[in-house]
């Protein structure tokens, strides 16, 4: 599966996805802009070096519709009856609640180490806890870092494509 992320006009960005599996997905503008980090790229890098195959962009890789629709109304109905008989695993719920608390988490974080914000948040002392592996926590990071260079250099109308699963990913599961 790819996953391309473009800067629109607007201060707004595109997310696309072509995969293997399930129908032809419609892109769509994701929630909020940033100049650094979109909120979905960074569920992908954490969902990616993570190892979360339950999450947004795992469950996406395997057919599911989750952030993403259908592109054809008629089978975008039918996608939907579809997944409305089929709830979500524990392993599925686990993983797409991992994946919120480590973005929620290292966004701020990855803010304050690059020198964006002076301080974290003041919820962040009470959540902290949640964060789990520090060497997964640094992995993120640095993918966060090596994300936020690159799209930071875009032009509008550039964009940058992900491939999932990640070629070098250690996967670890909690």
């Amino acid at each position: 599966m790819h996953v391309t992320f473009t800067k629109v006009p607007g201060r707004r960005y595109r997310i696309s996805v072509v995969r293997e599996h399930g129908p032809e997905l419609a892109p769509r503008h994701g929630p909020g802009y940033d100049d650094w980090l979109p909120h979905d790229a960074v569920h992908f890098l954490v969902e990616a070096e993570a190892g979360l195959s339950g999450g947004v962009f795992g469950r996406l890789a395997a057919g599911r519709s989750t952030i993403l629709w259908p592109a054809d109304p008629a089978v975008r109905r039918r996608q939907a009856r579809r997944e409305a008989k089929h709830r979500p695993s524990g392993a599925e719920r686990a993983d797409m609640a991992r994946s919120e608390t480590l973005a929620c988490l290292c966004d701020p974080l990855w803010r304050l180490r690059a020198g964006l914000s002076p301080e974290l948040p003041e919820w962040f002392a009470s959540r902290a806890p949640d964060l789990g592996e520090p060497q997964l926590v640094e992995r993120i990071l640095l993918r966060l870092d090596a994300f936020a260079a690159r799209w930071h250099a875009l032009p509008e109308g550039g964009e940058l494509t992900m491939s999932w699963p990640p070629h070098n990913t250690r996967r670890t599961r909690h």
